[in-house]
């Protein structure tokens, strides 16, 4: 494909939302991990719902949103490398979590199976358990609520009552294969609730004849069967006894694993889709919350037919990065005659090359925790579902197997704990959301005007090489809203301070929530939203800590890390129907910090922009009680805002109506000095960035953070002196 047909193919999609929301969408790709170093191999995973011809190739994304309230959208292709023609078929999505042990030895006498399972979706019907062999399957099935099993073209329903969602069963099953003999025991103990074990409790014994059946080396799937089906539930306790070779796998065990060992040199237990551990089994008492004080309570797996973890699309193309590209945002972009398909990457600077003095953190935490979110689709606490999508959210309601964000519930109620970035990400595209990746293209357009020179590291880097990935750095400039972090990656921020660094947090309700890693998943996070906090769900009784370290989940402010701490301010307030503006505090002109200001001649700052002002969407606000350090200089402050602004769920401390204006919904604009010559500016809010372009980048908002991007370039010390 020569290059003029290629830009006129380009230019096909230079068009408004309505056109390419009508033609649809088909490809869809993305790339695993999302941060490279220039010189790495970038593998690219494509999938097209029709057989499609294209051309790939890598761009640098200078911003990505197209909106009027942003610089304009840019792109330059990366001159280096080749386009790639590429034909692209489709490649399938199964979701549904699972574990799977496959088997050694032959059963002609007798096999047993036993283990305690938990439905929490009856809606619809799904394999509890698969067992698979060369010669005969058994299956025991939820199927219109009752429990059932099917073998050898037999079903055989092994309980009379219904089955009752959240409620724990036992399920032993023999069958005396030369006797052609079955029997199940079904026990259901007593809870917590007398006037439901009225019909729940007790044990019950079924005996049925059974055809005649081989069982070799098996394989034994949970939460798996024939077809692809999957289902939703818990499970504890399995094992299973095979002639004379017996299995069992403490679930308990090794939490942060992506397999449970049998206790013999086969037949582990793999999980597969990231189903969802630490959570209480069937003979969890209460007594204790945190799952490392008594592990045998939290002996359960919970599956989900909707879990997501890894596409496992095969690698439609590789590419190698040029040694000395330049760091950056950039794309792998594949255009055909129908539409352009971009996934986005970022590049680091090639080990020991040459870096820049600032560089800007891109909070892939937060893209991750988005991930495919439906907030525009289903709606959310704080805004309505829409009828008319951009193509990435119609995707999403035409391919719900792509996963889900940590801001949806499974379709059981229980809330969505792990996300990842081994599958498609459609927010994470240019121009695709108001929040976050797009937003964030326009503070890196902002740092390429200033012509300083500016790096791009993302906060994974920082949680796996901690406080190296950017101690090369004297600035760091946060994104939009980076409000997902680790143990590890807070850590390293908070080092960087100590040694010198100057931070610019350009953003609101940032360093919200904790996060953690697991080796044996990579690309994927774990999220426990316990404990208050703005959140679509909570978790449930005994499953406030992570699987994933066992550290206690939950806002950074309940554990003893505010975000008010490490950048001055913290979450405040959120509202979306109109941004606002700042007004100048009365003393910062006579301050330490007047320099902020040089250039700026008005009170009021930010009056204009995306939505309607510099502060909005979601803000922070300076307080001593939180951690603010007492130094620090209030620069200007936002407290008019329209009456949807509210204060955030953490403040509320009873049901008594708030006064107005709350002191508590208030944006501030802080500035104060850090060890060893560092310092932090922090503007709290997440509408910054739509202020930033204005104008061609002259107004108020661009002065200010060029004012203190360039003062924090300096190298000459910023120190505090006690009055």
């Amino acid at each position: 494909m020569t290059k003029e047909i290629l830009n006129q193919l380009f230019e096909l999609h230079q068009m408004s939302d309505n056109e390419t929301q009508y033609q649809g969408k088909s490809v869809t790709a993305y790339c695993d991990p999302w941060t490279f170093r220039a010189g790495d191999d970038v593998e690219w995973r494509a999938s097209s719902h029709k057989k499609t011809a294209g051309v790939l190739e890598v761009v640098r994304l200078e911003c990505g949103d197209p909106t009027r309230s942003g610089p304009g959208f840019s792109e330059c292709i990366v001159s280096d490398l080749e386009a790639i023609p590429i034909t692209l078929d489709e490649q399938a999505v199964i979701p549904g979590s699972y574990a799977h042990a496959a088997l050694r030895g032959v059963s002609e006498e007798m096999f047993r199976i036993g283990f305690w399972f938990q439905p929490t979706l009856l809606t619809r019907d799904g394999p509890i358990c698969w067992v698979e062999s060369a010669t005969d399957n058994i299956e025991i099935r939820v199927q219109k609520s009752l429990l059932v099993l099917e073998l050898g073209g037999v079903r055989v329903q092994l309980r009379d009552i219904l089955l009752e969602r959240h409620r724990w069963y036992r399920l032993d099953l023999t069958l005396q294969l030369d006797k052609g003999i079955g029997t199940a025991t079904v026990e259901s103990p007593e809870t917590r609730s007398p006037g439901r074990d009225l019909v729940q409790a007790g044990e019950t014994t079924t005996q049925f004849q059974i055809p005649a059946l081989l069982l070799e080396n098996p394989s034994v799937y949970f939460g798996a069967g024939t077809n692809e089906s999957r289902w939703d539930g818990r499970i504890a306790e399995p094992f299973v006894s095979l002639g004379v070779s017996e299995y069992s796998w403490s679930l308990e065990d090794d939490m942060a694993g992506n397999s449970i060992p049998s206790g013999k040199d086969h037949g582990d237990l793999q999980l597969f889709q990231l189903p969802t551990r630490a959570v209480p089994g069937p003979g969890w008492t209460g007594s204790h919350q945190r799952w490392t004080d008594a592990p045998n309570e939290w002996n359960a797996v919970h599956f989900h037919h909707d879990d997501l973890y890894d596409a496992g699309w095969h690698v439609s193309a590789a590419i190698s990065l040029p040694k000395d590209l330049e760091s950056g945002i950039y794309c792998l972009r594949f255009t055909t005659s129908e539409e352009v398909d971009r996934v986005p990457f970022f590049v680091r600077p090639v080990k020991g090359g040459v870096h820049s003095d600032v560089a800007l953190l891109m909070p892939t935490c937060t893209y991750m925790a988005y991930a495919n979110h439906r907030m525009l689709i289903n709606g959310a606490d704080f805004m309505n579902a829409r009828s008319k999508l951009r193509p990435e959210h119609q995707y999403l309601v035409d391919h719900p197997e792509l996963g889900l964000s940590h801001y949806e519930k499974h379709p059981d109620g229980s809330g969505v704990m792990f996300s990842s970035r081994r599958r498609p990400v459609l927010q994470v595209r240019p121009g695709a959301d108001g929040w976050n990746f797009t937003p964030d293209t326009d503070i890196d357009a902002f740092l390429t005007h200033t012509d300083v020179g500016h790096d791009v590291v993302t906060d994974e880097d920082l949680h796996f090489e901690g406080v190296d990935a950017i101690s090369n750095y004297r600035v760091l400039v946060t994104g939009s809203h980076p409000e997902y972090w680790s143990t590890e990656m807070l850590d390293a921020l908070e080092e960087w301070q100590r040694n010198g660094g100057r931070l610019m947090y350009l953003g609101g309700n940032g360093f919200y929530w904790r996060v953690a890693f697991s080796d044996a998943w990579p690309g994927a996070i774990e999220l426990r939203r316990a404990e208050d906090g703005v959140r679509n769900w909570q978790t449930r009784d005994g499953e406030n800590y992570h699987a994933w370290g066992s550290e206690y989940g939950g806002l950074w402010r309940r554990n003893g890390r505010s975000p008010n701490q490490l950048v001055g301010i913290g979450f405040s307030a959120q509202g979306f129907e109109k941004a606002s503006f700042y007004v100048r505090d009365p003393e910062v002109l006579e301050s330490r910090a007047s320099w902020i200001l040089d250039g700026v001649e008005h009170d009021e700052i930010g009056t204009s922009g995306l939505g309607g002002g510099a502060a909005g969407q979601e803000i922070d606000r300076y307080d001593v009680r939180l951690g603010s350090p007492e130094h620090a200089v209030i620069v200007a402050s936002a407290t008019e805002f329209a009456p949807d602004m509210l204060r955030t769920k953490e403040e509320f401390e009873g049901t008594v109506a708030f006064p107005d204006p709350d002191p508590f919904v208030r944006s501030d604009i802080v500035f104060y000095e850090t060890p060893n010559g560092g310092a932090v500016f922090s503007v709290g809010s997440i509408s910054w960035f739509g202020a930033l372009a204005r104008d061609g980048y002259d107004n108020d908002v661009a002065q200010i953070t060029r004012n203190v991007l360039t003062r924090f370039v300096d190298p000459a010390p910023l120190e505090y002196e006690t009055p």
